[in-house]
């Protein structure tokens, strides 16, 4: 086995790892929270809310730091060290005695949570450009199947063993994908010695993003993308608990959430390859028209089945976007700012985990639950119209230069 398909595929198990690690201590989150003393739900679901979104919001000013780091010195030492950096926060969230203290681990665990996209950039790094949306759908896989299972995983370790012991076995587990890379991982030093010779400042990186339209517009729709998601996320159990009046409630729910994250692992390496073969962004746009299409009726349903249906077939959808964005990035961002540029990426996706839930709380607070599906699906379209406008633009200018050349 080659280096480069050693490495992919070491750095899927990772993925799948911290994928599941990371998911795993967030069905119980505001529960953990209710052991630190005796609280009203109001405080309960305010902090977690806080406690929740403060680790996105300090990786969304991260995110580029870590990928100029990885830029600079190589994307191993990078994942060694955000790998270690989250096990050590969540290890000390298990020991923690107060909502304050949690607050702070999960702060903490913000500063350090680059390794995903990381690994990304490492990947992206050592793929020809003409395969990169197969390769990193590949890759996104073994992060999906991980988030896909760690909620129930996780429920099921804080059930036979308690909260305390699912911290500390979730931190062993994100230290054996750190040692993993550790010893597994071989990077080609080669790309990253080319580099050094060339250091582009913040500010020419920043230039780069907003002067090519397409690329900046591809970043906004990771950000709507996020923002989709995470809209309807935390709403999803409220909504399923109105469709069945079965008294298992989160297991229903847990279904519904699954099914997306089912039809994510079919469809993610066929979109990916699809556009290899077609280009990125006319792929992304037939996803976003088509992400709007299976979300709006969702907000119609009256049975749970029809619901995990159109949620298993947004899953389909929704599973190509972000490979199809990386592997754009890796076409369009020369080699020695790629990292940081994906970090920005990163960082826009984060921005919308913490907007998501914001807006689909503000929406279903004013206007009902079903109208958050219709909000998201506008969402979609937006984001639709926006490429559209871009990749058009684009194709004029091009036209314009070969016109007076």
């Amino acid at each position: 086995m080659n280096i480069e398909k050693r490495n992919l595929w070491i750095m899927f198990v990772c993925n799948f790892l911290v994928g599941a690690s990371t998911t795993m201590i967030i069905p119980f989150l505001s529960l953990y929270i209710k052991t630190f003393g005796h609280f009203h739900d109001e405080y309960v679901q305010r902090w977690a809310g806080y406690i929740f979104g403060v680790t996105f919001l300090v990786a969304f000013f991260m995110s580029p730091i870590w990928g100029r780091i990885g830029d600079r010195y190589g994307f191993k030492p990078t994942l060694i060290i955000t790998g270690f950096g989250i096990a050590a926060s969540i290890f000390c969230m298990g020991f923690t005695h107060s909502v304050i203290g949690l607050f702070i681990t999960r702060l903490c665990m913000g500063i350090v949570t680059g390794f995903i996209p990381t690994s990304m950039a490492l990947i992206s790094a050592q793929t020809p450009k003409e395969k990169a949306g197969k390769i990193l759908g590949t890759l996104q896989m073994g992060n999906v199947s991980g988030s896909l299972f760690g909620p129930m995983i996780g429920g099921t370790i804080a059930d036979q063993f308690g909260f305390h012991y699912t911290f500390i076995i979730t931190a062993i587990t994100i230290s054996c994908a750190a040692f993993g890379v550790v010893f597994g991982i071989k990077e080609k030093r080669q790309a990253a010695k080319q580099k050094t010779n060339v250091h582009v400042s913040p500010i020419a990186v920043l230039k780069r993003i907003i002067n090519r339209r397409i690329l900046f517009t591809v970043m906004i729709i990771a950000l709507i993308i996020q923002m989709a998601n995470f809209s309807v996320q935390p709403l999803l159990a409220l909504y399923v608990s109105h469709l069945t009046s079965a008294g298992n409630v989160a297991l229903l729910s847990g279904m519904a959430f699954s099914a997306t994250g089912f039809g994510n692992l079919l469809l993610t390496r066929k979109w990916g390859s699809l556009g290899d073969k077609y280009g990125h962004e006319k792929v992304l746009l037939i996803l976003l028209l088509l992400a709007c299409l299976f979300m709006a009726p969702q907000a119609l349903v009256s049975h749970l089945w029809q619901l995990i249906i159109l949620r298993f077939l947004f899953g389909m959808v929704v599973g190509g976007m972000n490979p199809s964005i990386v592997a754009f990035i890796r076409i369009e961002a020369p080699l020695n700012m790629q990292g940081e540029v994906l970090g920005y990426n990163q960082s826009f996706r984060f921005l919308g985990n913490v907007a998501g839930p914001l807006l689909g709380g503000v929406v279903s607070g004013i206007s009902g639950i079903s109208s958050v599906f219709y909000v998201t699906g506008t969402l979609f379209i937006l984001g639709f119209l926006l490429l559209f406008y871009s990749v058009r633009h684009e194709q004029h200018h091009e036209l314009h230069r070969s016109y007076h050349h």
